[in-house]
């Protein structure tokens, strides 16, 4: 039953048949593949390969030409499919075990440039003496105001023991100041928590890793141990763009009853064709023991609240799906990103792959997400004053070639995104992003009067057509209740 895991997610790695460099493609290559080969299709690639190379106006390596070629067909298939040559399958490996080289600072946009938002501890960065707050104007003396995140990031990152120059800008400080840090190997906690107020714990899931369950349960029993009366826990999804799927149904497990479904796939393998349990096999396969079994009992019945957004996509969606179709926990905040379709690494040589997708994803109740989302049960702003830049962003809706819902027709919910990105930029100045988990927490404020039984101030704006969960667009306040688990229909879809 592991090895279905495997499969799964971020994580599953297997052999697909590759393109000779002769395009001779021979009875071997069809018996790999399973089905007949287009072969004149494939002439015609060789006779483009053939001109390239005889008529371009400069010599054209080989090995761009196929591997271009290759990267090409995958990407036309949907958004996340995607052909990794050797470095973006390191930095795809590292991403998933939780680790990666650089100087150890999370980092946000601001008014063009980088912002710490905080020093990892023990790292380069925090070593160095960086503070979060901080401006990065430079990265080996390039100026970097107006680049991408992104880029931003692959900057600072680099070879173990090497070298980066970042100057920082930082308040009360008359000149700029020079870190010259030495790039080590960081690993990631994917898992932030702490008491809130007395009874109230939050829980923030950045990114679903192989050891985030294990990180959530030592950061949840630490939290019982620090108030053993916690009688309410926020599970903050926002901005989680997702994952390796295990993740996903461990920490749906934790709160849930025992075996119980949390996610099924359906694709044209028999192996896509699957049904999810909270069970160790799903979660951590290759663990000596259960992350979850000392958990504190009373997490099977606190009151729950999960805060999402529209950055909140795929492993996300998969849990908090889940807790709303058991009627486990409180959905608040705003439509989910959409992306309901499980990605596997196909490895093709040591050092490349094509992460392919390979399955849609469904909830316990058969919900199908994708290009739709979680709609919450309780719609609330980023802010007091609206939605702030979150009501801007892309969904998997807006993405060209994104994969259809399977379950009904799609909504005309797309937005005119270079309309989009030009009021973004207009508005960058007025909304500044949110620190999750901190007393301006809009959003977590309003968790917090939920479980009072406080007014929560939901949003103005109007609700996109609910799941068919049964919940409508709140339009008053509403009081915590104790959740009483559903058992959904168990069988594969």
């Amino acid at each position: 039953m592991g090895n279905k895991v495997k499969n799964i997610g971020l994580i599953g790695l297997g052999m697909v048949a590759g393109v000779a460099a002769s395009f001779q493609f021979s009875a071997i290559a069809q018996k790999v593949t399973g089905t007949p080969l287009p072969l004149e299709e494939l002439r015609q690639l060789s006779d483009v390969f053939g001109l390239i190379k005889t008529d371009y106006v400069e010599t054209v390596d080989d090995k761009k030409l196929l591997t271009e070629a290759i990267s090409g067909m995958v990407a036309s298939l949907d958004p996340h499919s995607v052909y990794l040559d050797k470095k973006a399958f390191r930095e795809m490996r590292e991403t998933v075990a939780g680790k990666f080289v650089g100087i150890g600072v999370e980092v946000g946009l601001e008014d063009g440039y980088i912002k710490v938002v905080s020093p990892i501890e023990d790292t380069p960065a925090f070593k160095a003496g960086i503070k979060a707050g901080d401006l990065i104007t430079r990265i080996d003396g390039t100026l970097i105001k107006g680049m991408s995140l992104d880029e931003s990031v692959k900057k600072m990152r680099g070879e173990v023991h090497s070298k980066v120059s970042v100057t920082i800008s930082r308040k009360d400080e008359d000149k700029p100041l020079v870190f010259n840090i030495t790039r080590e190997e960081i690993r990631v906690q994917s898992v932030k928590a702490k008491i809130i107020e007395p009874g109230y714990a939050w829980v923030r899931i950045s990114q679903f890793q192989e050891p985030t369950v294990d990180d959530m349960a030592k950061k949840i029993t630490a939290l019982y141990q620090q108030d053993p009366h916690i009688k309410g826990l926020v599970l903050d999804l926002r901005n989680d763009p997702g994952g390796v799927v295990p993740g996903a149904i461990g920490v749906s497990a934790a709160f849930l009853p025992k075996d119980s479904v949390i996610v099924s796939t359906n694709g044209q393998l028999a192996t896509s064709k699957e049904t999810f349990y909270g069970r160790q096999e799903f979660y951590a396969p290759r663990a000596k023991s259960d992350p979850l079994a000392k958990l504190p009992a009373g997490l099977k019945d606190v009151p729950m609240v999960v805060l999402v957004n529209a950055g909140s996509a795929s492993a996300s969606e998969i849990v908090a799906g889940a807790l709303q179709d058991y009627k486990r926990a409180t959905v608040i905040g705003q439509q989910t990103f959409g992306k309901g379709s499980v990605q596997t690494l196909r490895q093709l040589t040591a050092d490349t792959a094509v992460k392919l997708t390979t399955a849609r994803y469904y909830t316990p109740k058969n919900r199908a997400i994708q290009a739709r989302g979680i709609t919450p049960d309780l719609l609330v702003d980023e802010t007091a004053e609206g939605d702030g830049l979150n009501g801007l962003r892309v969904r998997e809706a807006d993405l060209q070639k994104h994969l259809g819902n399977d379950k009904e027709p799609e909504q005309a919910n797309k937005r005119d995104v270079v309309e989009d990105e030009q009021r973004l930029s207009a508005l960058s100045k007025k909304w500044k992003p949110v620190e999750f988990g901190s007393k301006d927490d809009f959003q977590l404020a309003q968790a917090l009067n939920h479980f009072k039984g406080l007014p929560v101030q939901v949003s103005k704006a109007d609700a996109k057509p609910a799941n068919d969960v049964g919940e409508t667009k709140p339009d008053t306040p509403t009081t915590p209740t104790t959740p009483t688990p559903l058992k959904p229909d168990t069988k594969a879809k």
